[in-house]
């Protein structure tokens, strides 16, 4: 009876679907860097997993490196995907950036655009704005910030969440330890659950466990 008991309050305390929300937590401990990718260079913004060189991480023994490829514009790094949002859904993400310039480039901070095509992350239905805060540039510093879905018929199926940096060519900034949070029943893409490589689409994410 007691085991029956403890395994009931462990379904209660892990289930989204009674109403404790659905999240997600991204260290890059793997070898996985981005869901996608957006800017002008071929790949706009070079993503590598560092093992504690030219900075410790924040958190366990990795961090990402963003290293800006664009010749122009702000590239933009996909590091959510969060879909079957309904209307007047919220979805909160943080996570820890590093750079030491204050007031200054290299910087990045979190932004995000809405999605309404389940099967494409480089759908595009709008911006979904973000965060203005480029962070203090002494060292690791958390940002985060809340995106509320419309209501009505101006509500959107998904939103993917982007890390922009703002750097010149061949500049870097790193990132670690982003949490994603949201509603019960969302979707939450993070490059650890879906493909050890910056993939383009969802369809060409599928293709590589075939």
């Amino acid at each position: 009876m007691r085991a029956l008991l403890a395994f009931a309050v462990l379904v209660l305390a892990t289930s989204p679907a009674l109403g404790q929300g659905t999240s997600a937590f991204e260290s890059w401990e793997g070898t996985h860097t981005l869901l996608g990718s957006y800017g002008t260079g071929s790949p706009p913004i070079i993503a590598t997993i560092r093992a504690g060189w030219p900075i410790d991480p924040y958190h366990g023994l990795q961090t990402l490196e963003l290293q800006d490829n664009s010749p122009s514009g702000t590239p933009q790094a996909y590091v959510a995907w969060i879909k079957d949002l309904a209307p007047s859904a919220m979805v909160t993400v943080s996570l820890w950036r590093y750079d030491t310039t204050p007031e200054g480039s290299p910087s990045c901070r979190l932004w995000g655009h809405w999605n309404d095509d389940v099967n494409d992350i480089n759908g595009y239905a709008g911006s979904a704005g973000g965060n203005e805060d480029y962070g203090l540039g002494l060292g690791w510093d958390e940002v985060s910030w809340t995106w509320v879905n419309p209501a009505g018929r101006e509500a959107h199926l998904g939103l993917v969440v982007e890390v922009r940096t703002y750097t010149e060519s061949g500049d870097v900034v790193w990132i670690d330890a982003m949490t994603v949070s949201g509603p019960a029943g969302v979707v939450i893409v993070i490059p650890e659950s879906a493909s050890p490589v910056e993939s383009q689409t969802w369809s060409s994410i599928k293709a590589l466990y075939r």
